[in-house]
C-alpha cells in the first residue's frame, strides 16, 4: 500500500511514520508512505501557499494553485493514481470501519492537508475524492489528522502487526470497547485480577470478555450501541 502526503509540515509526520509498527511495515515492503511539501509545488520566489480569502474574514486560506499542481504531480509519480482525501473538519468522522476497509483495498492514498482556515474550496469541488475528519474538533493543521490515518490503516495491513488476532479484537473492531486487560502480577495493592481470567477455561473467558466489553461501552460509549426502537404502543380505541 502506498499513502502520499501533501503538507506544509512534513516533519510533524516524519517521526511518526519512521517508528515503530510504521516504520516496520515500510522496512518489510507491506507500505510506503511518501511526504510532500506544499511550498516545493509554489511557483514565486517566496513559495507563497497561503492568501487572504474573498469576502473577507479572519485568517488565511491555502490557494488552489499550489495545491492543484502539487495533487497533479503527486498523482504521476505511481500508475495507481490513488484517491485523493482532503481533511476537513466538514469531512466525515474517520472510523475503524474507513481504516479497515482501506486496508483491506491496499491501494493508493493521497491524504492532502489543510492549514490555516482551510483550503480553496475549488480543491474539494474538483480534485478530492473524499473529504475526512477525525473528529469533531479544530487543528492547528492537517498534519496531525494524517498521521492518525496513517497509523490506523497501516497498522491494519496483513503482517504489520505480530499476532493479528490483536487488531481483530481490540476496540471497535467489533464495534465494542474491549474488555479490561490484566497482566502480572495478580494481586496490587488488594487489587486482584478477576478469577476467570486465571482458570484457563477458554469459553467462560470468552463469555466474560463478551459481557464486559457490552457493560464498557454501554458506560463510556453507549452511541456505539444500537438503537433500539421503542415498542409500538396499540392506538386507543375511538370513542364510539
Amino acid at each position: 500500500m502506498r499513502i502520499d502526503v501533501i503538507t506544509l509540515f512534513p516533519e510533524i509526520l516524519r517521526g511518526g511514520v519512521d517508528e515503530s509498527i510504521l516504520g516496520r511495515a515500510q522496512a518489510r515492503g507491506l507500505a510506503e508512505v511518501r511526504l510532500h511539501q506544499l511550498r516545493d509545488y509554489a511557483l514565486d520566489k517566496h513559495h507563497i501557499v497561503d492568501d487572504k480569502p474573498y469576502g473577507g474574514g479572519p485568517g488565511m486560506l491555502l490557494k488552489c494553485e499550489p495545491l492543484f499542481r502539487a495533487i497533479e504531480a503527486v498523482r504521476a509519480m505511481h500508475a495507481d493514481p490513488g484517491r485523493v482525501i482532503l481533511l476537513s473538519a466538514s469531512g466525515r468522522l474517520f472510523r475503524q470501519s474507513l481504516a479497515r476497509e482501506w486496508a483491506d483495498a491496499a491501494g493508493r492514498l493521497i491524504l492532502v492537508c489543510g492549514h490555516y482556515e482551510g483550503v480553496d474550496d475549488r480543491v474539494r469541488e474538483h480534485l478530492a475524492d473524499e473529504e475526512v475528519s477525525i473528529g469533531d474538533y479544530v487543528l492547528t493543521n492537517g498534519a496531525v489528522a494524517a498521521l492518525v490515518l496513517v497509523d490506523a490503516i497501516v497498522r491494519l495491513l496483513p503482517d504489520a502487526v505480530g499476532n493479528e488476532q490483536s487488531t481483530a479484537d481490540e476496540s471497535f473492531s467489533q464495534g465494542l470497547i474491549e474488555a479490561p486487560q490484566y497482566t502480572r502480577p495478580e494481586e496490587f495493592r488488594g487489587w486482584r485480577v478477576p478469577e476467570v481470567l486465571l482458570s484457563g477455561h477458554h469459553g467462560k473467558i470468552a463469555a466474560w470478555r463478551h459481557q464486559m466489553s457490552l457493560e464498557k461501552t454501554r458506560a463510556l460509549r453507549p452511541d456505539l450501541l444500537p438503537t433500539l426502537s421503542p415498542p409500538a404502543h396499540p392506538q386507543d380505541p375511538e370513542p364510539s
